[in-house]
């Protein structure tokens, strides 16, 4: 367990926004639901640990799972859960009445390229594949639903698929979390380990979808 005799107003200005466990540590499951609202539901949020957010925290709750601050599965699944669905309808709100220009004005190329992901997701899957498929993809989670509102998807269409794309990403990677730190004796030595391999997991469809779309630009060079 943490032990310190610094108050919890210290814990708070000293805790580090990409880092799940000081994230978990400072705030708990209210931490969760903050992080999650702010990833998918608001375009500053896109550089926040959501999947690593939601495996440490379910590590957490494990009995005799990681050292650390101790987290309940009936806090942390509603907290996730909560975030996660109240922050996606309202990134959904906020394509709607902001619009394109909304996505189009920033400068940042993982921003970009996460909007040319989701178009790509909804015109390849259609509107409910690629609402769940983006719940698990960083980046495109933060865009996907602020693009359904501008592209004018039906309320009940996006509502209807981010819940079902919000509860099996929340739910199930914490239960695998919850899982692994039940069946793992010493769970913590392996910890930061864990957390980077569910960082770099994380990322790989952002990077395949690089290197394709790399491949793709040099073809249509070629055939000029």
């Amino acid at each position: 367990m943490f032990q310190s005799s610094a108050t919890p107003a210290v814990h708070a200005l000293a805790v580090n926004p990409l880092d799940a466990s000081s994230l978990l540590a400072a705030f708990g499951a209210l931490g969760i639901a903050v992080v999650l609202f702010a990833e998918t539901g608001l375009l500053v949020g896109f550089f926040l640990p959501g999947d690593s957010l939601l495996f440490t925290a379910g590590l957490l709750c494990a009995p005799g799972g990681a050292d650390g601050p101790r987290l309940e599965l009936s806090q942390v699944l509603p907290a996730a859960l909560a975030g996660a669905l109240i922050g996606a309808q309202v990134g959904f709100l906020i394509g709607r009445r902001g619009g394109r220009a909304l996505l189009r004005r920033t400068e940042r190329k993982s921003l970009r390229h996460g909007v040319e992901r989701a178009e790509e997701l909804l015109v390849r899957y259609g509107y409910g594949k690629a609402i769940v498929l983006g719940r698990f993809i960083p980046v495109v989670r933060t865009v996907l639903n602020p693009l359904c509102g501008v592209l004018e998807v039906p309320v009940r269409t996006f509502t209807l698929w981010q819940v079902v794309g919000g509860v099996v990403w929340t739910v199930g990677v914490v239960l695998a979390g919850y899982a692994l730190g039940s069946s793992v004796p010493d769970i913590d030595r392996y910890l930061l380990p864990i957390i980077g391999l569910v960082v770099v997991v994380s990322v790989i469809p952002i990077v395949l979808e690089m290197f394709r779309a790399r491949r793709a630009r040099r073809r249509g060079g070629d055939t000029r």
